[in-house]
């Protein structure tokens, strides 16, 4: 076979593999967003409905029963504590809608894993885009609700999705390591759910971290603020609620966190892909 020839072989097939790939995940994507709220009456208004009780539950518990004030929004003025817990519940519950379904789609499709010859991670993907199509739907939400409150969020939209997209991708590469770690150790499922609620506690969502300074050791402290999960719902709450950009260096240990955790997602699940199939 020519020299020529036999470069040309494997691009033509790494370019159709990729091509496979693309119309896979767009199926993917496409069923489970066209079958998700199918057989429900309010369809995707449930998406909208979900964040929105538990904050009204929230709000109750902690602003009714136990007097919580919401710290005042700079330059926005806002103090209403409905409005600050969203704008740190809904990029947390991405967070964890993104992590769950990732975590069990490889065991959901199964079948397809063992009988198909395909790139695997893009089940992950699939799962990811239809978690963030849904993310998209309560941030436009979000944002209407603070335009409406009087925050100045309009000049702040563009690093709104920036954000976004970096919380996607920080998502997706650990949703990338459980799904794979899941099919060989099916303990994780329950013991994830554990992580989650510790973690979300650990996260300044429902609480200010300054209400903690002085009363938390200086390393426990350290994780209450800058774990990454923290670092993105401070962003998050700088633009919605408080109506200004977040801090730099925020910004920029959200690329790193986001940069990160895909490439340690994606190493992990080729690693832990060798066996799948005999697994499953």
């Amino acid at each position: 076979m020519p020299k020529a020839q036999r470069s040309w072989v494997p691009r033509r097939l790494r370019a159709s593999s990729l091509f496979t790939s693309q119309e896979l995940l767009r199926n993917l994507t496409r069923r489970e967003l066209s079958t998700r709220y199918r057989k429900s009456f309010l369809g995707w208004t449930w998406s909208l409905l979900n964040p929105l009780s538990t904050v009204a539950i929230y709000t109750f518990v902690f602003s009714v029963v136990f007097g919580s004030v919401a710290p005042v929004g700079s330059p926005s003025g806002l103090k209403l504590f409905a409005l600050y817990l969203l704008s740190g519940i809904i990029p947390w519950n991405f967070f964890g809608l993104v992590t769950n379904m990732g975590m069990n789609s490889l065991l959901a499709y199964a079948g397809m894993v063992k009988k198909v010859a395909m790139e695997r991670q893009v089940i992950v993907y699939s799962q990811v885009l239809f978690a963030f199509v849904q993310f998209s739907i309560e941030m436009g939400m979000l944002l209407v609700i603070f335009a409406i409150a009087g925050s100045p969020i309009f000049p702040w939209i563009p690093m709104t999705f920036l954000m976004m997209v970096l919380l996607g991708i920080f998502s997706c590469g650990i949703a990338l390591a459980l799904s794979v770690w899941t099919v060989y150790f099916r303990d994780l499922n329950y013991l994830w759910g554990i992580i989650l609620q510790m973690w979300m506690f650990a996260t300044p969502i429902i609480y200010d971290s300054h209400l903690l300074d002085g009363r938390v050791p200086r390393i426990p402290m350290l994780m209450f603020k800058y774990n990454p999960m923290a670092v993105f719902v401070r962003s998050f709450r700088a633009t919605l609620y408080n109506g200004r950009g977040p801090v730099a260096t925020d910004v920029l240990a959200l690329f790193i966190f986001a940069l990160l955790s895909i490439f340690l997602g994606v190493r992990f699940f080729k690693k832990g892909s060798r066996r799948l199939a005999e697994e499953l």
